[in-house]
């Protein structure tokens, strides 16, 4: 589905704030900033997984469409992602992980698209550790320098694509939402940029 705004500026300029979506922040101060932004009804559960996995001391970011549409009603491609509250607090983090959701095609693993190699692979391993596929995205690489996991200090991030069911099953499950979000802390945690 083609995406109806290229750019920030134009989805603002037709839709309004607190009544067609929103913009959460939390500001931590901390290295790495936990984004999700295609939130709310654009690829649900992203913005819940996010927030779960920044917790209480990683800086949190989402953009979230409040009612429900087609996908490309307020989606914003990753790289064309511009809203300026999250330029400015990825821009002073070093390093991004974006919480991205997939249709439920192409087998069963944590897509994981990346500029920062080192995360990815450790994210990678600590999800399998805890009994979640992952393998690289080979469609959707993240790799793009405009993507907005890749806008922070190092120009790194890592983008993780999550299938629309295991989105609900993290939703409705809480013991797996733990084990999902502590698996990726725990990755984060050991990371040089910490």
């Amino acid at each position: 589905m083609t995406d109806r705004y290229r750019t920030f500026a134009d989805l603002a300029a037709n839709e309004k704030l607190g009544i067609d979506y929103r913009i959460r922040i939390v500001d931590r101060g901390a290295p790495f900033v936990i984004l999700a932004p295609h939130g709310g009804w654009i690829e649900p559960g992203t913005s819940e997984i996010a927030q779960a996995i920044a917790g209480t001391d990683l800086s949190f970011y989402a953009f979230e469409a409040m009612r429900d549409g087609p996908h490309g009603d307020f989606h914003i491609t990753s790289h064309h992602f511009d809203e300026p509250e999250a330029i400015d607090l990825v821009g002073k983090c070093k390093t991004a992980v974006a919480v991205h959701g997939r249709q439920n095609k192409g087998g069963e693993a944590v897509w994981m698209g990346v500029r920062a190699a080192t995360l990815r692979d450790a994210i990678s391993d600590s999800l399998r550790r805890a009994g979640f596929e992952a393998e690289p995205n080979k469609r959707l690489s993240g790799r793009d320098r405009a993507n907005i996991c890749n806008r922070t200090l190092s120009g790194e991030g890592v983008q993780l694509e999550l299938l629309r069911s295991l989105r609900r099953r993290l939703a409705s499950e809480t013991y797996l939402m733990l084990a999902f979000c502590q698996a990726v802390r725990n990755a984060i945690q050991l990371s040089p940029n910490t």
